[in-house]
């Protein structure tokens, strides 16, 4: 069976909002070890999001959420990827990976030295923005429709420095092109569908899938229901398709990979509900595409894109 890499979920969140839920198997977890296990997925990529729900964003919260992870995933049941030596472990099968990434910077409170100190905690993707504003930029959903700002400016460069890679979902347009001049490292879109397909905000028009494809970089589509048809009763694995097939269709087939959104959604793709039903969906794929593209979906696109632009253990 194909190895699965995730480049999105929100299991964090949930694990800190509810501290009693074991990673190992809790129910309520769309992203436990046990579902990794059952869908085999060698690699899932584990966001830190500050819900506006519990108030102001902070850094004591951020460094919270990534305690979870040091405490009760990495010093477990799975590795911790922070460096490009690491892929060829992934490749080879003989462990279960977990990589950290950032869904806005709020809690990073405009603090850049906050911004090293993630890097140096393991942290390897950053994103700018939720849906609205921040210190940094605007968010989709944000009315004005800006674009950096000047300390987001000095941030993106600071992440040049430091090997940090940036994510792009969630931003606003005018970020996302002012982010695309400004970046001397291809970017990602963790967990964007098409907007081409799907009339959804938060998705990704003709243009931006070109750019990204342009500079060698990745577009993860999700199974965010409302990302995928519009006005939908039951979205299936089927209604992906199109997505996949629109993405290829702008040469997008080396730069396609997945980012469920995983517990950060409380309506699911009938069929893929959890991490444990990506063999299933492996099999919706396998009818439509040969193996060798299903591969390159699932999870060779991305492994190739972090052997290349992860930093490097020895510097």
């Amino acid at each position: 069976m194909t190895k699965v890499v995730d480049f999105h979920c929100d299991a964090l969140s949930k694990l800190w909002e509810k501290p009693g839920l074991a990673f190992s198997d809790a129910k309520e977890l769309d992203v436990s070890f046990k579902t990794l296990e059952q869908g085999d997925v060698a690699l899932q990529v584990f966001a830190v999001f500050l819900a506006e729900r519990f108030g102001r964003p902070s850094f004591e919260r951020v460094l919270a959420q990534l305690d979870i992870f040091r405490n009760k995933l990495a010093a477990g049941p799975l590795e911790w990827l922070k460096w490009k030596e690491q892929i060829a472990e992934i490749r080879s099968g003989r462990q279960r990976f977990g990589m950290l990434s950032l869904e806005g910077l709020d809690g990073l409170e405009g603090n850049l030295f906050y911004v090293q100190l993630c890097y140096e905690l393991g942290v390897r993707f950053m994103g700018l923005t939720w849906n609205h504003a921040n210190w940094a930029a605007d968010g989709v959903m944000e009315p004005r429709g800006g674009g950096l700002t000047r300390k987001g400016q000095e941030f993106v460069e600071l992440c040049q420095q430091l090997g940090i890679l940036l994510d792009v979902s969630h931003l606003s347009p005018a970020g996302f092109w002012e982010l695309a001049e400004m970046s001397r490292r291809p970017l990602i879109a963790s967990h964007s569908n098409c907007m081409s397909v799907c009339s959804h905000p938060r998705n990704l028009s003709n243009e931006q899938i070109q750019a990204l494809i342009a500079m060698d970089g990745l577009i993860g589509l999700t199974f965010v229901p409302w990302f995928i048809r519009n006005e939908a009763k039951v979205v299936t694995p089927e209604d992906l398709l199109p997505h996949i097939e629109h993405v290829c269709s702008l040469g997008g087939a080396k730069h396609l990979m997945f980012g469920s959104d995983f517990d950060g959604i409380d309506e699911w793709v009938s069929g893929l509900e959890n991490a444990s039903r990506y063999p299933e969906f492996i099999n919706v794929l396998l009818r439509h595409y040969p193996e060798e593209l299903v591969n390159d979906f699932i999870s060779g696109n991305a492994l190739t894109f972090l052997e290349k632009h992860l930093p490097s253990q020895n510097g």
